[in-house]
């Protein structure tokens, strides 16, 4: 099974910035779609943004569009949700997600996923 590690997570002030990090030592990312979720106490689980890493085609939630962007490096096998003008709203746990990238992706990119890391804790403060 792939092991993906997350990182990144801390206390923010609203306004401020924080860089989640999702890896999985021994393997590649390349054909496959790496998603970030989040999920707030008492709330369901929602896709924050996702990427096929062979093409780089990205989706983001509305909530979140224009403020986060998810990147890869290859040559690092790492996968990064770069966060800015975070909200406290924005608070959860984030979770990085992977699966081997289908022709569902592009029509359906929040049903990819067969593996997930442990989550990283997110706190905004207001």
């Amino acid at each position: 099974d792939v092991q993906l590690q997350a990182s990144g997570g801390g206390l923010v002030q609203a306004g401020g910035s924080l860089r989640l990090s999702c890896t999985a030592p021994g393997y590649s990312f390349e054909y496959y779609a790496i998603g970030w979720f989040r999920q707030a106490p008492g709330k369901e689980r929602e896709g924050v943004a996702c990427m096929s890493v062979h093409d780089g085609i990205s989706v983001y939630a509305d909530a979140v569009k224009g403020r986060f962007t998810i990147s890869n490096n290859i040559a690092k096998n790492t996968v990064y949700l770069q966060m800015n003008s975070l909200k406290p709203e924005d608070t959860a746990v984030y979770y990085c997600a992977a699966g081997p990238v289908t022709s569902s992706y592009y029509s359906d990119p929040w049903n990819e996923y067969d593996y997930w890391g442990q989550g990283t804790q997110v706190t905004v403060s207001s």
